[in-house]
């Protein structure tokens, strides 16, 4: 009992931490449910007395907001899968593959990582347009596949699993592909879809690179629908409030 009394406090201490974080949220979908004449009222209201669903069927019309959606959802999958496959393959090349420098030439890998996100935008928009990849969707994809992220959490992961499992299906006959997708790469599964969850995140909350590699309204994400939603003297915050609760969902 005197347990239960030392932690009736903190989980309400927690519970109203927990309150005050969904306020945000709440107050957005109280914008998104009222009409534009009646938005932003002073002070804000949480929960509005009538209920106008109207604005959701408008934000997904209004501004090809439909299409800014469907770019963003092929990015993200598709983006997700290619970095799931090449991440997990040289993972399991530095994991359980012996040849030549490979500690030497993993470390390199590592140390890219140390270079700022931001440094690499212009090289890669100059190589994206030597290749004639600037205004599509590809320019958003192949420059993501290869994350030393991606690599390293996939070869921590491959490390932890026993070696014997690798000879014993090398005893078996089982190629070295095989036993790569066979034996380690089920038993990776947890890892691998945490690298999937990081990946759709951050693909699908990605503003920067579609601002600079992308110029066609029709290839925009959903990130640059929901900006360019801002007029300079006027917004429509009940659809825009709409438009930012389906990205979110």
């Amino acid at each position: 009992m005197r347990r239960i009394m030392t932690l009736v406090p903190k989980y309400l201490a927690l519970i109203c931490f927990a309150l005050a974080a969904l306020i945000p949220f709440q107050y957005m979908l109280a914008t998104a449910m009222t009409p534009s004449s009646y938005s932003m009222p002073y002070p804000p209201i949480l929960f509005p007395e009538t209920m106008y669903g109207g604005n959701f069927a408008e934000a997904w019309n209004a501004n090809h907001f439909s299409q800014y959606f469907l770019n963003s959802l092929i990015i993200a999958a598709v983006a997700t899968v290619v970095i799931m496959l090449v991440s997990s393959a040289g993972a399991y090349a530095f994991a359980r593959m012996k040849f030549p420098g490979r500690d030497v030439l993993f470390y390199l890998y590592l140390f890219s990582m140390m270079v700022p996100y931001h440094v690499l935008l212009v090289p890669t928009f100059m190589l994206l347009k030597k290749l004639n990849l600037i205004n599509t969707l590809w320019a958003l994809i192949l420059p993501t596949a290869v994350t030393p992220f991606g690599a390293f959490l996939m070869r921590q992961s491959f490390m932890s699993l026993p070696s014997e499992m690798g000879e014993a299906a090398k005893i078996d006959g089982c190629n070295p592909w095989g036993v790569f997708t066979k034996m380690f790469l089920p038993l990776a599964k947890p890892a691998l879809t945490t690298l999937g969850i990081f990946t759709v995140v951050g693909s699908w909350n990605d503003f920067l690179r579609p601002l600079i590699y992308l110029t066609d309204d029709s290839l925009m994400t959903i990130t640059l629908g929901i900006y360019n939603m801002q007029g300079a003297f006027s917004t429509n915050w009940p659809v825009l409030m709409c438009t930012v609760m389906v990205s979110i969902i």
